[in-house]
């Protein structure tokens, strides 16, 4: 194949992986699509990354799209809590061992970082490495060497690293908790990732991903207009993790293809005390607004288009709207005559 030919065959597939890769992000508010603008610029460069933001947000998802948009992709991305090693097993964890480096040691036993070679190491909960480990890992990052237990010489770090935290690692810092020097290496690429309740917009559309995700081979479930607006103006202290556990249960537990209220009944789902307060006339407030109104929509045309059994011309009498009018509503919300008629 032609130099030529297979450039643009290369930049085809990548294209193809990064929009795959990408389609997992779902939301379109400011504040989520500027954190994922990050991720695709990170992606091409070797440099550490930092992941914030609160439980629930998907940090290790944006961890693994930083390792699978970049030239790492082929090799391999381990995960690892730093809550877990602890100072008695953090060397040989992160380093490993060769044979007789300890009592016990019969076999040599790769380390974390020879695990990920010219892959991607994640550090999760990067904020509650011991200060040991924080000495263990800022050499490794400055240096690019590590000395497995009992090795005779030092071997190549070739492996990128991508920690997360959900606490602020400045307060950290300013508090003596964790090393100045180690946060500024981590941190050569910063990505914040908003909690739930400062992206509103997006709550909708994440309970209809979650609804056809967890809905199996049958029809996609939707929201009552009740249900919109409770989801939008609940807290969601857990997050887009908390809201797919709300839609996974709503999924199991709605009839007739209509999730209601009652649906989302589930530990964790708090009302916000800050929705009545929102100003008349605030963007939030409109926000709030546009989205039940389609929610409703959306609501009425799938109840109508089953008592029709797809049949838009008798859906359309029944709703008492010009046929053409019905159809452009049917097309706004993506639904279709065939989805609704009954097999036999």
């Amino acid at each position: 194949m032609p130099i030529e030919a297979r450039n643009e065959h290369e930049r085809v597939v990548r294209a193809q992986r990064e929009t795959q890769i990408l389609r997992k992000f779902v939301g379109d508010s400011s504040t989520f699509r500027r954190a994922i603008s990050t991720v695709t610029i990170a992606a091409q460069t070797d440099a550490a990354v930092l992941v914030t933001g609160e439980t629930g947000t998907g940090k290790e998802l944006v961890a693994r799209a930083v390792h699978y948009l970049s030239n790492r992709a082929g090799e391999p991305f381990v995960a690892i809590n730093c809550g877990s090693l602890t100072d008695t097993l953090l060397e040989d964890e992160l380093f490993g061992h060769e044979r007789g480096a300890f009592t016990d040691a019969r076999h040599r036993r790769s380390g974390l970082i020879a695990q990920a070679e010219r892959g991607t190491l994640f550090l999760d909960e990067i904020d509650s490495l011991t200060p040991r480990g924080q000495v263990a890992l800022l050499r490794v990052l400055q240096d690019k060497v590590y000395r497995p237990l009992g090795a005779g010489r030092e071997f190549q770090a070739e492996v990128r690293f991508v920690a997360a935290t959900n606490v602020s690692l400045l307060e950290a810092v300013s508090s003596g908790t964790f090393r100045a020097d180690l946060f500024y290496r981590l941190s050569v690429f910063t990505i914040e990732l908003p909690a739930l309740r400062a992206r509103k917009e997006d709550i909708l559309p994440l309970a209809t991903h979650f609804l056809a995700k967890h809905c199996g081979d049958g029809a996609v479930p939707t929201l009552s207009a009740a249900a919109a607006a409770t989801l939008l103006s609940s807290d969601w202290p857990g997050n887009v993790r908390e809201l797919e556990n709300a839609m996974i249960r709503a999924a199991r537990l709605c009839e007739c293809g209509i999730v209601d209220v009652d649906h989302l009944s589930m530990p964790g789902l708090h009302r916000s005390t800050a929705a009545p307060m929102l100003p008349i006339g605030s963007r939030q407030l409109r926000m709030l607004k546009c989205e039940v109104i389609r929610s409703f929509e959306h609501d009425y045309l799938s109840r109508v288009m089953q008592e029709a059994d797809g049949n838009v011309t008798h859906a359309a009498k029944i709703a008492g709207k010009d046929r053409r009018d019905f159809g452009k509503l049917l097309k706004k919300h993506g639904l279709a005559g065939s989805s609704f008629r009954k097999s036999g």
